[in-house]
């Protein structure tokens, strides 16, 4: 005898009735949780525009002082000595 499974009949999961009893009760799970704990997460947002700024400045300015300035091209046209890429 041959099974076939739900993925030979070109069917997905999120799209059989399983599937879509779970989307509901997901949906349903994360409206109640936004609308009874909104207080809990307006609570956090200083902390978290906090912890960001380190992340932001460790990660946008990716490494200060590991540069030793040979990694970088020939200057861009227009450039003058001495002011990097700066056009005036």
């Amino acid at each position: 005898m041959r099974m076939r499974h739900e993925s030979q009949k070109g069917g997905s999961f999120l799209r059989s009735r399983s599937g879509l009893v779970l989307l509901a009760f997901l949906a349903i799970a994360g409206f109640y949780l936004v609308t009874e704990h909104t207080a809990h997460v307006f609570g956090v947002l200083p902390y978290l525009l906090l912890l960001a700024c380190p992340l932001l400045h460790v990660f946008m300015h990716g490494g200060h002082g590991q540069d030793d300035g040979s990694s970088h091209g020939p200057p861009s046209p227009g450039a003058r000595e001495g002011r990097g890429d700066r056009y005036e």
